[in-house]
């Protein structure tokens, strides 16, 4: 007689009460009866991706829209390290994920089938908690206990390994994550240092609030636009950084630049850096000659808050200990007329972001991993419309697709505009697929020099010699060129090219005015 209720249903009704309510899925057959859990229980959304860094990107953007966690459904050891480059970006942007990986039964390990790994092995790298369940009675437990994990702090990466005996097996039992503990308010003490620092400030010793995580969010940005008013001292946001809400109306803050020339200059002459959030400023790279800690020598390293404390909350309360708590911020983002023509001057980075600022709507997510021409993009779209700008935190490509799935899944009011470098939308371009199946209302861009263009500049920073024909080659994505529009079409999406601006700011109009996915080819 079959169980009333296997593990695997266990599980599922688990997820369902600590409400989790959708999960990014590849299953294989360890995973079938979960997947049959999902479909009884029936209230669960599941989203098929057709390659699994699809998926844990996905579950990333879902995160840093919602801010409560989704699962992933993984097949095994190979489906887990599929997906690992994109919990690597997760980890590095502080969201809250839970893997469930489908296991061999126990007793088939001894055997050494062809699919046989060690999944824990795989897991602890990019998993803040990693759990295999040992039988189908725990399995409801282990499921909440990953949950809550996941919430943990700001977010984390947990994952469950269940094994497929204990999903077929009986389970008598429902879990419920248990609540998570508050985010932390930051000492008297971290809170009176960071004071007297910013004070310095403003008796004339050079002092950077530097921000990231929540503290980017637009009412945080308040504070921050507060404090600087009053002080004088600069804000600046890490250079890369999980969701910056900015645009017309908002506080307009700096990233810290990519490279490390420009990272140096920018934090030269700074006496002291206080921390709200985000780490201590380091270089992207080592490079001969160079320094890895971007900051001058004898600048001091405040800490007020990490990314796991209220963010808003500490801003706020060194805006009050500094007397700023009604002083009109510094530092606000005008308003850009409507329809604003794309502005002719500057260089192509330039005009291309003009007509991504004229054309962005109202609340827009822009996931943006344009890589080497975006990295003027900023500056540009300051003054567009209201929007959020995600970027990658953790750098392995393949983020910006995967990521904008999750993005319109978790607010599916708000348009979805991905900007990606040609070579980085190749390692996930499978997310098309999804985009289309499920309708989604995102706008891919795709920004085709045929090129690494950014390892490019890379060999150049190392100092060698001009690069020979085998480097070159290495670097260019030529013979044959890639056909985005006709790989667009192909996994169900709209596709349109455009070689001049104006022909892209039509393209990009007609998209963002249609509902639904579509992309865009530039060549530039």
């Amino acid at each position: 007689m079959k169980p009333e209720m296997n593990g695997a249903e266990s599980l599922a009704r688990t997820l369902l009460a600590s409400n989790i309510d959708t999960c990014f899925a590849n299953p294989g057959t360890s995973e079938m009866h979960f997947l049959a859990a999902l479909d009884k229980v029936g209230s669960l959304r599941c989203v098929l991706g057709l390659a699994e860094g699809v998926l844990t990107g996905a579950a990333d953007g879902y995160f840093r829209m919602r801010g409560q966690p989704a699962c992933t459904l993984l097949h095994l050891a190979p489906g887990l390290a599929n997906g690992i480059a994109n919990l690597h970006n997760a980890r590095k942007a502080g969201s809250g994920i839970v893997n469930i990986v489908g296991e061999h039964a126990i007793h088939h390990l001894q055997h050494d089938a062809p699919l046989t790994a060690d999944i824990a092995g795989l897991a602890r790298p990019m998993s803040h908690w990693v759990r295999t369940s040992a039988s189908s009675h725990e399995v409801a437990a282990d499921g909440a206990a990953a949950i809550h994990a996941a919430r943990e702090g700001a977010g984390r990466i947990a994952t469950l390994i269940l094994p497929a005996d204990a999903s077929w097996g009986e389970a008598d039992s429902v879990a419920c994550a248990a609540a998570s503990e508050p985010r932390p308010d930051v000492t008297a003490e971290a809170l009176a240092d960071a004071a007297r620092s910013l004070r310095r400030s403003a008796a004339h010793e050079p002092t950077v609030l530097m921000l990231g995580g929540d503290a980017l969010r637009a009412h945080a940005l308040e504070w921050a636009g507060r404090i600087a008013a009053r002080t004088g001292c600069r804000l600046l946001a890490e250079g890369q950084n999980a969701r910056m809400e900015r645009g017309a109306g908002r506080v307009k803050i700096d990233r810290l630049p990519f490279d490390v020339d420009g990272a140096v200059a920018a934090l030269a002459g700074v006496q002291r850096i206080v921390l709200v959030g985000a780490k201590l400023p380091v270089a992207f790279f080592a490079y001969p000659g160079k320094p890895s800690l971007v900051a001058p020598p004898d600048c001091e390293i405040v800490t007020l808050a990490t990314a796991d404390h209220r963010l808003d909350a500490a801003l706020e309360a060194v805006a009050h200990e500094l007397d700023a708590a009604t002083t009109p911020p510094a530092h606000v983002a005008a308003h850009r007329p409507p329809g604003m023509p794309a502005n002719s001057g500057g260089g192509i980075s330039d005009r291309i972001a003009a007509v991504i600022a004229a054309h962005l709507p109202e609340q827009a997510i822009v996931v943006d991993e344009s890589v080497s021409l975006g990295r003027g993009f900023f500056p540009p779209t300051s003054e567009a419309a209201p929007h959020d700008w995600l970027n990658s935190v953790g750098s392995s490509l393949g983020y910006a697709l995967p990521v904008a799935i999750g993005a319109a899944i978790a607010a599916p009011q708000r348009k979805v505009v991905a900007l990606v470098g040609d070579g980085s939308a190749m390692y996930n371009l499978p997310a098309l697929w999804t985009m289309a199946r499920e309708q989604l209302d995102v706008t891919v861009v795709i920004l085709a020099n045929r090129a690494y263009n950014v390892l490019r500049g890379e060999l150049a920073k190392m100092g060698g010699p001009e690069p020979g024909r085998v480097a070159r080659d290495m670097l260019s994505l030529d013979r044959p060129a890639l056909d985005f529009v006709a790989l667009a079409q192909g996994h169900g999406v709209p596709g349109r090219r455009a070689v001049t601006l104006d022909a892209f700011s039509k393209a990009l109009a007609h998209s963002i005015a249609e509902p639904g996915p579509s992309l865009i080819e530039l060549i530039v």
